[in-house]
C-alpha cells in the first residue's frame, strides 16, 4: 500500500513520527481505503485548536482532536491520490489528559490519529449503532498498532 501520511508539528513536542504514520496506515489499510489515500496529521497547541473548535464546531472549548475532511472533491496534494483531509491534535491538551489518566502520552496520541482518521472516513459516535462500530474499528486499530483498546474508555470514552 502506498497511503501518504504527511506529518506537521508545530511545536517541539517529543513524539515518534514513525509511529504515528503507522496509526494512520493501519486504519485507511484496514478500512480498505484507497492505496493513493493522502491525509495530514498536525499537532498544534491548544489554542490552535481551541480556534477552529469554536469556528467550526460552535464550541468554546478546548479539545483534543479535529477532523477536516476535505470534502467530495479534494485537490490532491501533489496528484497521487484523494487527499482525505486533516487531522489537528492538540498536543499540550493530550499530554495533560494522559498524565492525569496514568496513560503514555504517545499511546494516547496515537489513538487520537486512530479516532480522528475514522472521523474522515464516514466513521462518527453520535448514536449508539455508529458508536458501537466506530469503537469496534477503533479496537481493531489499536490492537494491531500494540496498544490496548482500553485506552479508549480509560480517556474518557469520548
Amino acid at each position: 500500500m502506498s497511503f501518504t501520511v504527511y506529518i506537521e508539528i508545530q511545536q517541539k513536542y517529543p513524539v515518534n513520527a514513525s509511529r504515528l504514520r503507522r496509526a494512520a496506515k493501519t486504519v485507511l489499510k484496514q478500512l480498505r481505503a484507497d492505496s493513493r489515500s493522502q491525509v495530514t496529521l498536525v499537532l498544534t497547541d491548544d489554542a490552535s485548536v481551541r480556534r477552529l473548535n469554536l469556528e467550526y464546531r460552535q464550541v468554546a472549548s478546548e479539545t483534543d482532536v479535529l477532523s477536516f475532511p476535505a470534502g467530495p472533491t479534494p485537490v490532491d496534494k501533489d496528484s497521487k491520490g484523494a487527499y482525505l483531509g486533516d487531522i489537528l491534535i492538540a498536543y499540550p491538551y493530550a499530554k495533560r489528559a494522559a498524565k492525569r489518566r496514568n496513560l503514555k502520552v504517545e499511546n494516547t496520541v496515537c489513538m487520537l490519529v486512530v479516532h480522528g482518521l475514522l472521523h474522515l472516513l464516514g466513521h462518527n459516535h453520535d448514536t449508539k449503532t455508529a458508536k458501537q462500530a466506530m469503537w469496534k474499528e477503533q479496537a481493531m486499530a489499536l490492537a494491531s498498532i500494540g496498544i490496548d483498546p482500553a485506552i479508549v474508555e480509560l480517556y474518557g470514552g469520548e
